[in-house]
Order: structure tokens, then C-alpha cells, then sequence
């Protein structure tokens, strides 16, 4: 995530939605799902290239300032501080990632319906529409085989989302931790070299880490 600066409004057209498409491809990242809300926008992301993600948010900063500044004659940054990310652990964790982003405008009380706001990938994931923008992740499409039937099952785990769930998420985007199971977690603890989680007061004991292994292209869920 990552929000306006001084959280004033960020996103006034299409050219940003525009912008990731075209960074995305260049830039080797498949979008999944994602939400542009007035300050600040949700993106799931797959890089296909090692610092494919920071290229894409660099990228995306630089022509978006130069075009909103230009625009609206205004000067100085547009962002308030760096993007912030974490991993989806699994599959069920991933799944939770795209409503998450999708029910961003109904938990903020600006529509009823995620259908009904406009600036999100809910139309392409939930009902269908053509967004070239959107690449279906493996999970998403594993859902179901008819296309018809995924989108059902899509809208029924959207249907099932609760506060609980958005409450968990922004716990985890404000500590930059992932949403993980033990398993997870000690294999990015070990390649870090560094504990997620808050230690114990006092000298840490001295532990060799397991040797687990994580995918090369992990999905990352980005809030900017």
C-alpha cells in the first residue's frame, strides 16, 4: 500500500490504470487484482524478474508524479512514504488477498456492493468483464474449470469475507509481515537472516535456521 501524501487525493483517471499495464508488462509483473481509491491503491502482484516489483512502483511514481503535477499545477512529492508489501503465503492466504483489495471501497463505506465501485479488478475476477490489465493467478483460475463456474465461486468467497479477515490484513501491512504458517515463515526467516516477528527481551539464543526453500516469484500483496 501506498497513500497520498498528507492523504489527499491521488487518483483522478484512467491513465493510472493505464500506466500499470503497460509498466507491468515491460516491467515483467502480472497483476491479479487491484483497487484505486482516492489516496491510495491495493495490488496483487507475481514478479516474473528478480526487482520486478520495485521497478514497476518506480516507474509508476515517476511518470504519475510528472503527470499530476504538470496537470494540476501543483509541485513537490505525491506519496507519502514507501510502498509497503507482503507475501501470500499459500493459496487459501492469496485468495484472501484479492478480496481483501476488491471489498476495499465497501469496508470504507463508498459503496454497498464491490460491483458497484468502478476502480477495481472485481468486474474481471467476479463477473467477466474484459481487463487487460488482469492476469489470473494459478489459485484464481483453479477455482473451477468452466469459466462460468469460477466466477461463482469467486463471488461466493467474496460473500464469505468478514471484519475479522480486513482486520488481520492491516495488522500484517502495517508490520510488513506476511500471512503465513510456521512453515512460511521460517523459510523467508532463514533466507532473511532475521526474525518476523517480535523477539523476547534480552540476548536472542543462537539457532540455526531450517532449510527450506521459497518459490522464486512469490505473489506479494502491495499497498501504495
Amino acid at each position: 500500500m501506498r497513500c497520498g501524501n498528507d492523504r489527499q487525493p491521488c487518483f483522478f483517471r484512467d491513465i493510472y490504470l493505464q500506466d500499470i499495464r503497460e509498466f507491468s508488462l515491460k516491467g515483467a509483473c502480472d497483476v491479479h487484482a487491484y483497487v484505486l481509491m482516492t489516496n491510495h491503491v491495493h495490488l496483487l502482484v507475481t514478479p516474473l524478474q528478480s526487482g520486478a516489483i520495485s521497478r514497476l512502483i518506480q516507474s509508476l511514481g515517476r511518470r504519475y508524479v510528472h503527470y499530476i503535477n504538470d496537470t494540476y499545477g501543483r509541485t513537490g512529492t505525491l506519496w507519502e512514504g514507501r510502498y509497503k508489501s507482503h507475501l501470500a503465503a499459500n493459496a487459501e492466504h492469496l485468495l484472501r488477498c484479492y478480496r481483501y483489495i476488491e471489498l476495499n471501497p465497501v469496508r470504507a463505506g463508498m459503496v454497498t456492493h464491490a460491483g458497484d465501485y468502478r476502480w477495481s479488478s472485481y468486474h474481471r475476477n467476479a463477473l467477466g468483464r474484459a481487463d487487460p490489465l488482469i492476469r489470473p493467478h494459478v489459485c484464481y483460475s483453479g477455482l473451477a474449470r468452466s469459466e462460468a463456474e469460477r466466477l461463482h465461486a469467486y463471488r461466493e468467497l467474496v460473500q464469505q469475507a468478514c471484519d475479522e479477515d480486513a482486520s488481520r490484513f492491516s495488522n500484517h501491512m502495517r508490520h510488513r509481515r506476511p500471512m503465513e504458517n510456521d512453515r512460511f515463515r521460517a523459510a523467508i526467516e532463514a533466507q532473511l537472516g532475521r526474525k518476523l516477528t517480535p523477539g523476547k527481551v534480552g540476548r536472542p539464543k543462537k539457532q540455526k535456521p531450517e532449510n527450506y526453500k521459497l518459490d522464486s516469484d512469490p505473489c506479494r500483496l502491495l499497498s501504495h
